[in-house]
């Protein structure tokens, strides 16, 4: 049995280039961590975007006008390829994963989110690696998430994880711009700090991902108020998950 659950979160800007491609030694560098934390007994679920990049890389561009429906499209094509992708390393680590794609309807009081508790918990059980992504080929309107920062909160809420690891493409949150000399990085937040001085435009991600830093500090705050600490850390960089586990962490923590 696992002594210990986390959350890790990956977003689309981390595991892409400039030219919105997936770069595979950055899933590779994300689960060589998860294998290492797998031997010393910390479980993990994965929540990972980029089945709409991965949909681009396999249809190319799309005829579609419909801005939903084209990426409805998308993420269908380009889900089993990222779950391919994923299997395909983990096996190389001798390790399972498996996909779970929930809607918003999940986490609502009820059967629906017993079931869910049930699904990851007993993949968590088996040994498997749970790999969420809301489901973008039915989820519209109503039912979608702000984006997987929001999944990624509820999940941790719902398994009440011991950690919640949000991964992005820069180090943290900073008093400015993260490329300004004068802007420095905040090391540590309160769940009820009034953050908006440092939510800058300049804060927020470029390129396919829908969630900026003001969304990961949303849904970082929610998870950190219900005790779950929370790291908001640079994916890019090498052994950042494990350099939080060990204690190393060089980021924003939200914490109580």
């Amino acid at each position: 049995m696992y002594k210990e659950k986390i959350v890790i979160k990956v977003g689309t800007n981390v595991m892409t280039n400039r030219d919105n491609k997936i770069v595979r030694p950055v899933l590779k560098e994300l689960v060589r961590q998860i294998a290492e934390l797998y031997e010393r007994d910390i479980m993990t679920i994965l929540v990972s975007s980029g089945s709409v990049i991965a949909g681009k890389e396999v249809l190319g561009k799309s005829k579609i006008k419909n801005k939903t429906q084209k990426r409805q499209v998308y993420s269908a094509i380009g889900q089993p390829r990222m779950m391919r992708l994923y299997y395909n390393i983990f096996h190389d680590y001798g390790m399972k994963c498996a996909q779970v794609l929930p809607t918003k309807r999940d986490f609502s009081p009820g059967v629906h989110r017993q079931n869910m508790i049930n699904c990851v918990e007993g993949l968590l059980s088996e040994g498997v690696i749970p790999i969420a992504n809301e489901d973008d080929a039915v989820s519209v309107t109503m039912s979608m998430f702000s984006d997987n920062d929001e999944l990624a909160s509820l999940i941790a809420q719902l398994v009440n994880a011991d950690k919640l690891i949000i991964l992005t493409d820069i180090d943290g949150l900073y008093t400015g711009h993260p490329d300004a000399e004068s802007s420095d990085l905040i090391e540590n937040v309160n769940p009820d700090e009034n953050l908006d001085k440092y939510i800058k435009d300049s804060n927020k991600s470029e390129g396919e991902g829908r969630g900026g830093m003001g969304s990961k500090l949303d849904y970082a705050q929610q998870a950190a108020s219900k005790n779950i600490p929370t790291y908001i850390a640079n994916g890019k960089n090498n052994n950042t998950i494990i350099d939080i586990i060990d204690g190393n962490f060089v980021g924003t923590k939200v914490s109580l």
